[in-house]
């Protein structure tokens, strides 16, 4: 049996934004992530998420962001750009824009912070859903926003036409299951959980390790969808330890993506904006370590 239509591709990574040493978003350098992600199994890229550092970037950065990704990706992938904040009227003018642009897709996180119930939570994605007529992908981390969809909430924003699909990141798969009763193409918002998901009706990830892993990604999923699962699950199994060192520590994220791209050598540095910081000398011995044995570098 075939994996489920996805609409925004099958292999996407929530990629970094760079920045020079200045702070500045460093365009030329954002453009050439996207272009190693598609050389490297991607069929979509996401911008200005949480790895892209979207709460320190400004409308006019995110807009410059999706721009230069959208000339240097063309049309081999598609290009989805985060607009979700935790004030409704600045993430419609961020899907105005991302529209204006020609994003083929919004990811839409739940507000954070303000911990709206369901009703303001519908109504938050429903301004930004009203605002363009351009597919929606919901994301559900309530480890970051501290509220989870309702399922519910699931089926009424189900019943829009461009709301086709949501990145999970609760990690229930036995409520992913009845998600998908929804019509909504379901991605794995989580690397450790993408092969459980490919198994519950997932069509597709959202990554992170993508940044380094993206053709092993692509393998996992291409062997998972001809029915060969046990070699899915080797291809899991190795990448266990690049899964553990860029998402098994505190300061994961926008902060190891970069500093796998330094390793890989598509960055030349690993510069971030506050509240973060860029992982220090033993962080990334750590990291390298993880990737060298998964063989990514």
């Amino acid at each position: 049996m075939s994996l489920p239509a996805a609409p925004f591709g099958r292999v996407l990574t929530a990629m970094a934004t760079a920045f020079a040493d200045d702070g500045s978003v460093d365009l030329e350098a954002t453009a050439r992530i996207a272009e190693h992600l598609v050389e490297h199994g991607h069929d979509g890229v996401v911008v200005s998420g949480t790895t892209g550092e979207s709460p320190t970037t400004s409308v006019e950065e995110d807009g410059q962001v999706l721009q230069a990704v959208k000339d240097a990706v063309g049309d081999r992938a598609t290009v989805v750009a985060g607009v979700g904040t935790n004030a409704t009227a600045h993430s419609v003018e961020l899907a105005r824009q991302a529209a204006k642009i020609g994003a083929d897709g919004l990811l839409l996180v739940t507000p954070y912070y303000n911990k709206p119930g369901q009703a303001g939570v519908l109504h938050h994605f429903r301004s930004v859903v009203e605002a363009s007529d351009v597919p929606v992908m919901l994301y559900d981390v309530p480890g970051r926003t501290g509220t989870t969809i309702a399922l519910d909430t699931y089926e009424r924003a189900a019943e829009w036409p461009q709301v086709v699909a949501v990145k999970d990141a609760v990690g229930d798969f036995t409520r992913g299951v009845r998600l998908r009763q929804t019509g909504l193409a379901v991605y794995s918002g989580d690397d450790v959980a993408t092969l459980g998901w490919l198994a519950h009706g997932g069509c597709g990830v959202v990554s992170v390790v993508g940044h380094a892993a993206g053709d092993e990604l692509r393998a996992m999923i291409d062997a998972f969808d001809a029915g060969d699962h046990a070699e899915a699950l080797a291809v899991f199994t190795r990448l266990l330890p690049a899964v553990d060192a860029v998402m098994g520590v505190a300061n994961y994220g926008a902060t190891t993506a970069k500093a796998a791209l330094q390793l890989l050598g598509v960055l030349d540095n690993r510069n971030v904006r506050g509240p973060l910081v860029p992982l220090d000398d033993d962080e990334v011995a750590a990291l390298r370590a993880g990737l060298a044995a998964s063989h990514l570098i």
